[in-house]
């Protein structure tokens, strides 16, 4: 591939057809915020600069929850009386001071705006899958078939620390196969932790089979190493290239690092980026790894500290699943994170406190495939993909919809037990919350009828929000502690406000299920729950579903104010922008 055609995808046409969407996004999301206050303007809306010397007008449908849904053609951009062309970075510009950027910020996030454009217009070069046809496809071809990343947050795709040849070799949606770089890590630094009934030994043997195995043993052996001294950790080739070959310098010279060479599965990347999927051997483990780049609020290291209990915190997660007969009865899974290697670096730990990204260059996890469970007829999507829509406006989940022969109401009902009945059980019996958004869930499919749901992302997103829940030794780093008032925004917000309110917008655009049909079957199956758990209806009464309103918890607002570390993980109430509230779409029944 020649210097020019690594950047193909990038010409005038599509950048501006990726500024427009990108605009469309920016302008909902940040009015939903109330970070701008679009006003009346005629038929449509208009939307001022901080100087108010430019006007973006446009046409847009109000739904509940606040949703702005625009039509992405209908957005103008004027200043004294004349139409400019849109363009996407100057809004960002041009309303800075609305949107809370600061100086610092303000040019790493219009950085990570130029990634994300650049992310969609090579999406636009893929041919055009009709949202039909993608239901119909594989496990894969789904995850790299998504096109629009996190449904709220307008900055998505950032990926700094990429170049282009890097994106087009790692980035989701090229779907390009990628083999792992392995490291003989020394165990005077190094720490291997596994759940129950896992051998370090007979467990890569599983993973790597004995060939590769006899080929890292000679390596090690070729420079005088003994193999028992070593734990084995893959590493995205990425990170290899740009962060530990260079930051750890140190430790390569020392041997306390010896690069093994690359493994011989292929794997492909998912939509979080730095977790593989296994296209060799599906039915082997997902590999997750770290990753030093930034993305949507986060550095995307993986902390050696946080590894070592990791396999303990899923076994806890699967037994509470096993021993709670109406988690069993949704027909709820998860796919357990088994295995977790950390390498601690010591120099860096003395230099830095446990936030800071020098702590979190080499670590990696094992997560179980799906595919080994799957039965009959069954396959299996990422939930996202329910929110994709093609570029006739047609979306996954009416098409799913469509092939189950099942009304839009039976289908939805079909879905809720199977995803959001087991959120709901687990905060209401356990005050145990997970991170439920659609890149988080797989959803298992017969015939495209939702049967049930995978929940994944276990160990670093769970949390336990009662004080005074008996938790193992090793789990209680998930206890964390939330206002009362706040305990219910991981469904208002994490599930309500953050995906169904996409989920129920589309599916009224096309015509499929009203907004009231939607939030009527999710009321009655919440209705339903609560009425066949008699024994919670105290806790049902303290934390209402019901209620008339939430408090409206904004994502872009976190990114804006602080891009490298949105949130500090142990105290993830702390951080939250709480801006008014959201009249609740359950209270009207």
């Amino acid at each position: 591939m020649s210097l020019a055609d690594t950047v193909a995808h990038l010409s005038p046409e599509r950048w501006d057809t990726a500024g427009r969407l990108l605009l469309r996004k920016a302008l909902a999301e940040f009015a939903h915020e109330r970070l701008i206050t679009p006003e009346e303007d005629g038929d449509g809306y208009v939307v001022h600069s901080d100087d108010k010397l430019t006007a973006y007008r446009f046409s847009a449908v109000r739904r509940g929850l606040d949703h702005w849904e625009i039509d992405a053609d209908s957005i103008t951009r004027h200043r004294d009386g004349s139409e400019l062309p849109l363009a996407a970075l100057d809004f960002f510009i041009e309303l800075r001071g609305a949107l809370g950027l600061s100086d610092e910020i303000l040019p790493v996030y219009l950085e990570e705006i130029s990634s994300t454009l650049s992310g969609t217009c090579y999406k636009l070069t893929k041919p055009q899958i009709p949202a039909a046809e993608l239901a119909r496809s594989d496990f894969q071809a789904i995850e790299t078939g998504m096109t629009e990343g996190h449904p709220c947050f307008v900055a998505n795709n950032g990926r700094l620390g990429f170049g282009v040849h890097e994106y087009l070799s790692y980035a989701p949606e090229t779907a390009s196969p990628v083999r792992l770089v392995w490291l003989a890590a020394h165990r005077s630094r190094a720490a291997f932790t596994a759940g129950t009934g896992i051998a370090y030994e007979s467990f890569l043997r599983e993973e790597l089979g004995e060939g590769t195995l006899e080929r890292f043993r000679a390596v090690l052996a070729g420079q005088g190493l003994d193999w028992d001294d070593y734990v084995l950790i893959p590493v995205h080739p990425w990170q290899w290239w740009n962060k530990l070959s260079v930051t750890f310098a140190a430790e390569v010279a020392r041997r306390h690092l010896v690069c093994l060479g690359e493994g011989d599965d292929e794997y492909l990347a998912q939509q979080s980026i730095r977790t593989f999927f296994n296209t060799s051997a599906p039915h082997k483990h997902y590999v997750k790894t770290a990753l030093s780049v930034l993305n949507m609020g986060f550095m995307r290291g993986l902390s050696a500290a946080y590894m070592e209990a990791t396999p303990a915190i899923n076994d806890w997660l699967v037994q509470l699943i096993e021993n709670d007969d109406v988690l069993k009865a949704t027909g709820l899974s998860v796919i357990r994170e088994r295995a977790a290697v950390g390498y601690r670096h010591l120099e860096y730990e003395r230099a830095t406190d446990r936030y800071s990204p020098y702590r979190k260059m080499l670590a990696a996890l094992w997560r179980e495939s799906p595919v080994p469970s799957l039965g009959e007829g069954e396959s299996p999507a990422t939930m996202a993909s329910l929110l994709h829509v093609d570029h006739e406006g047609a979306s996954v989940a009416g098409a799913l919809i469509e092939r189950s022969g099942l009304t839009p109401t039976e289908w939805l009902r079909r879905y809720l037990r199977a995803y959001y009945v087991p959120l709901l059980h687990s905060f209401y019996a356990y005050d145990l919350v997970y991170m439920p958004h659609g890149e988080n869930v797989i959803l298992v499919l017969a015939d495209g009828a939702v049967r049930r749901a995978v929940y994944k992302d276990i160990a670093e997103e769970i949390a336990v929000m009662d004080p005074d829940a008996v938790l193992p030794p090793e789990v209680r780093r998930i206890r964390v502690d939330v206002p009362e008032d706040q305990k219910l925004l991981s469904v208002f917000t994490d599930v309500f406000d953050c995906f169904f309110r996409f989920l129920a917008a589309n599916l009224a655009a096309e015509g499929v299920l009203t907004e009231d049909g939607f939030w009527g079957t999710v009321a009655e199956v919440t209705r339903a729950y609560q009425e066949e758990n008699p024994a919670l209806a105290d806790r049902f009464r303290q934390y209402d579903l019901f209620a008339p309103e939430f408090a409206l918890s904004c994502l872009n607002r976190l990114q804006l104010r602080n891009n490298r570390q949105m949130v500090d993980l142990s105290d993830p109430s702390g951080a939250l922008q709480l801006v008014g509230t959201l009249k609740n779409p359950l209270a009207a029944f």
